[in-house]
């Protein structure tokens, strides 16, 4: 094994167990009922995302989002029914008692702490104010509930709370002597966007591409096999297929041992999550994408240039590559490299989904599921970590670890990058569909192997195993975008739904075919060996000669 391969085998695998940190994390960050916070009579609300959309001096400007409360009135959901209102600093800041402001259907902005929300409120309500913003003395939004006494609530006014950072803005606008109004309104988020039918379709396009990629050189692996075999009569060659050392088999204890080392991960990006930290996660995406997108760059384009293709040379470090690979590559970490620079504007979810791609499909050459045994084993132990990370996670956290680190909630920027990701286009809260590259690799590698069975067993497209299967992807991750809308938008674990559609589907078929004890354990239709058949005709032909 040359170091070329070897450092793409340590990479690979290392950004496997990376990736599958965020294979349950498909969209959705409105914050809503909570169990925690029983409702009651006049605190009742449900929590929802508030826009807060300021005017300085008459001209629009920063736009804030808060939460709002348990308790007081509900906030429109339409922009056009919201009002304008003037912006008061509350003096006493706290607003624990009467403020001094004189306040004429204002919106009064005072500081968390010192007393209950419900007393703030209270005191903004008699002060004739409009609705209340209170400013959280951290960077994150706090749930406002009502303490279990307060039975006799009558707040007729929006209370709303706002991060940290939006305080000091708002604050430095009033103390610059501006006049500040803002209007408050929470629209409501679609059901369904039309990012999350591009998703599925990216997803499912992806495995497709990958599986008739593995299939095809599985077969000309075989045939290569076969021309050897017929060409070797007086001995008895290696039965590997040919081209089988590009390949990583995965056993049984590696499945077990990848998930256990997944979850090992898992808990130190939660507990290490920080700029630095993402900045890592930046660099080792991106050599993987360039290492992907170099392998199906040539891969493509080895069909128009076979003799740049065919042709080698020996680099240091590298080992023998390609002059197409050579010519490849500065393009590949060129992109790549423009990609990691200007990864924070608008359009560059294109690149890393190009990138994101691009590694996925280059796994899923490298590393094989050899039978359904190793497969299974494989996808049971992901279901059993995504449903652990995404829900039992929150009784040992008290928050889900995978979503947190899916959108890198400590970080300061926008998750981690090993995600395929498009803008909601219909949302009036922006943001994006996510999806995990786990939630496409890991039953990428069962469909993948379906696909090779089905060519090498000569199975018709009905016959085989692997329209079935990616019609059972497609149906789970279906489910999935089915059962977030539900949720109202809470993160869901993909695998959850994926695994039994696929994996239930394929045993199913398997038994009821009479082919699963061949894919338990062969993995691969038995194939009379051309050696031995050859070998035999050759003694037929000497006995008709002498006869």
């Amino acid at each position: 094994m040359d170091l070329q391969f070897f450092c793409r085998v340590f990479l690979i695998t290392a950004l496997i167990s990376l990736v599958c940190q965020v294979c349950s994390v498909t969209a959705g960050d409105i914050v809503h009922d909570d169990d925690l916070a029983p409702k009651k009579p006049g605190c009742e609300n449900d929590f929802v995302l508030v826009k807060v959309q300021t005017w300085v001096d008459g001209i629009e400007d920063a736009e804030f989002v808060g939460v709002g409360a348990r308790f007081g009135t509900t906030i429109v959901s339409k922009e056009k029914n919201a009002n304008q209102r003037r912006l008061i600093l509350s003096d006493p800041r706290d607003c624990c008692s009467a403020p001094k402001n004189k306040l004429a259907n204002d919106v009064i902005m005072v500081d968390r702490g010192h007393c209950k929300f419900t007393t703030k409120a209270n005191h903004a309500q008699a002060a004739h104010a409009s609705a209340i913003l209170i400013i959280n003395n951290q960077k994150e939004l706090y749930k406002m509930v009502c303490e279990p006494d307060e039975t006799d609530l009558d707040i007729h006014i929006p209370a709303v709370m706002l991060p940290q950072d939006a305080g000091t803005s708002l604050e430095k606008m009033l103390i610059s002597n501006s006049s500040v109004s803002v209007q408050l309104y929470s629209p409501t988020r679609p059901l369904v966007d039309i990012a999350e039918v591009f998703l599925w379709l990216m997803a499912v396009g992806t495995i497709l591409c990958a599986s008739y990629w593995s299939a095809w050189s599985a077969r000309e692996a075989a045939i290569e096999q076969d021309k050897l075999l017929k060409d070797a009569l007086d001995e008895i060659p290696d039965t590997r297929p040919v081209g089988s050392g590009g390949i990583v088999d995965i056993n049984t204890t590696s499945a077990i041992l990848f998930v256990v080392v997944a979850s090992c991960f898992l808990v130190m990006l939660y507990k290490l999550m920080s700029y630095w930290f993402v900045e890592l996660l930046v660099v080792l995406f991106c050599i993987g994408g360039v290492e992907g997108l170099q392998t199906c760059s040539v891969a493509l384009l080895s069909r128009w240039f076979k003799r740049a293709g065919k042709s080698y040379i020996k680099v240091p470090l590298f080992g023998t590559l390609s002059y197409l690979t050579l010519a490849v590559s500065p393009f590949c970490i060129a992109f790549a490299v423009v990609w990691a620079v200007y990864r924070n504007v608008s359009f560059a979810w294109i690149g890393q989904d190009i990138l994101g791609i691009a590694l996925i499909i280059t796994v899923l050459q490298i590393v094989h599921v050899p039978n359904l045994k190793v497969g299974t084993v494989l996808l049971s132990c992901a279901f059993l970590y995504d449903i652990f990370w995404v829900f039992v996670s929150k009784k040992l956290f008290h928050e889900s670890v995978m979503i947190v680190v899916a959108r890198g909630d400590r970080s300061g920027e926008d998750g981690i990058p090993m995600l395929l990701k498009i803008p909601r286009m219909f949302d009036p809260w922006g943001g994006y569909s996510i999806i995990g590259f786990g939630d496409i690799l890991l039953p990428g590698l069962l469909i993948t192997f379906s696909l090779r069975y089905d060519w090498l067993a000569n199975k018709t497209l009905r016959a085989g195993y692997f329209l079935w299967a990616m019609i059972a992807y497609g149906l789970g991750l279906l489910i999935t975008y089915v059962a977030l809308n539900l949720m109202d938008g809470h993160g869901q674990p993909a695998l959850l739904y994926i695994v039994p559609f696929t994996l239930g589907t394929f045993l199913t078929l398997g038994k009821k075919r009479g082919d699963l004890r061949v894919l338990w354990t062969r993995g691969e239709p038995e194939r009379p060996c051309p050696h031995i058949r050859l070998e035999h005709q050759h003694h037929e032909e000497l006995g008709d000669d002498n006869h």
